[in-house]
């Protein structure tokens, strides 16, 4: 049994290895048991090492991270933290890459800022081990792969209520962060057509990557899906993507119309669930639906605090469909979640009540 987690380095630049490993085994809790220059090298060494954690380069010779990712995944299953640069080719590669089972991934370019090196470095530590006490992923994110394609069940709930009162809802407003490109992919598609709500959603990503995302979940769904922008007036049945690093709030309650910016600067992700949710709510009041899925730490529990506050509800994903069941348990175990579902439930939750 070990007494750190293990993790794994897998990327062509020595530059990176070396500063990977440094920022890493700056934690007590975190060793580096290997350091790999490209996806062969890396498959093997996932085989032999057995890691808990992987960081896995896209870019690499002899073996792409991609092609590396399919392989671990299929004959040593490992959580993989994915390094993308930030590129419209990046971000297409590392929604691939959490389609292939990848948990989370961390922006190249702006790993070794030196303004930005704390909190780079405090962001992927932390990631590393909320991934590594996530127990059973590989069950999970089998789990979800099967969203969309089993029989109708009846709704698990493991919350106080089987049925969310229809009190007239105005919008939808979602946070998801951890797993969450992968798990929208597949719950955003059965929202219904008839669905005619503005829907809010904070999936924390840097920029290029929320473009990308809306780009394919556009392609996807029944509704349109795109990335906000400033000064735009809001539509039914739109699917509004806050763009990476910025956040979305709204104004104008006669009119609903986005704002983009970057105020608050003092926030601990940009954009911000809580920022939004309270904006949408401040808009619509109780009558804004809370969703909160995937993702680690509890961006998102002061918005449904205030929503619980003014008589709303609000939805939580279970912790057997999360990849990382931070976010969602965080306004369960406070009090705030009126029901708790599997992903795939809380579209059919959505569609019944609106």
């Amino acid at each position: 049994m070990r007494d750190k987690i293990a993790v794994l380095i897998v990327d062509d630049s020595a530059f990176m290895r070396k500063s990977l490993s440094i920022m890493l085994e700056s934690d007590p809790g975190i060793t580096v048991i290997g350091t790999a220059r490209n996806g062969l090298e890396g498959v093997e060494l996932a085989s032999k090492l057995r890691p808990d954690v992987i960081t896995l380069d896209i870019e690499m010779p002899v073996m792409d991270g991609l092609t590396a990712l399919k392989k671990i995944m299929t004959e040593c299953p490992t959580s993989v933290i994915m390094v993308s640069s930030i590129t419209t080719e990046g971000a297409q590669a590392t929604l691939k890459a959490l389609e292939y089972g990848a948990v989370d991934f961390i922006p190249k370019e702006m790993s070794f800022v030196s303004v930005n090196i704390s909190k780079i470095k405090d962001d992927l530590i932390g990631k590393v081990k909320d991934i590594a006490r996530t127990k059973l992923l590989k069950a999970r994110l089998d789990r979800i792969k099967e969203i969309g394609s089993r029989p109708t069940q009846k709704p698990r709930v493991t919350s106080y209520l089987t049925e969310l009162p229809r009190i007239g809802y105005k919008a939808v407003a979602l946070g998801i962060s951890t797993g969450g490109p992968f798990t929208l992919q597949k719950v955003l598609p059965l929202i219904s057509e008839k669905m005619q709500l503005p829907v809010f959603i904070v999936q924390h990503m840097p920029p290029k990557f929320t473009q990308t995302l809306a780009d394919r979940l556009n392609g996807l769904c029944k509704h349109e899906v795109k990335e906000a922008q400033d000064d735009e007036v809001v539509r039914r049945g739109v699917i509004y993507i806050a763009p990476g690093g910025f956040h979305m709030k709204l104004r104008n309650p006669g009119n609903p119309t986005i704002t983009i910016s970057k105020e608050p600067s003092d926030t601990l992700h940009r954009p911000s669930v809580d920022v939004m949710m309270d904006s949408v709510i401040d808009i619509y009041g109780k009558y804004t639906l809370g969703v909160i899925m995937t993702g680690m730490g509890k961006d998102g529990c002061e918005a449904i605090k205030k929503l619980k506050s003014l008589g709303g509800y609000s939805i939580a994903q279970d912790e057997e469909s999360c990849v990382v069941y931070g976010m969602p348990k965080a306004i369960v175990d406070a009090g705030y979640a009126d029901v708790v579902l599997p992903a795939e439930k809380i579209p059919e939750m959505i569609n019944r009540v609106v």
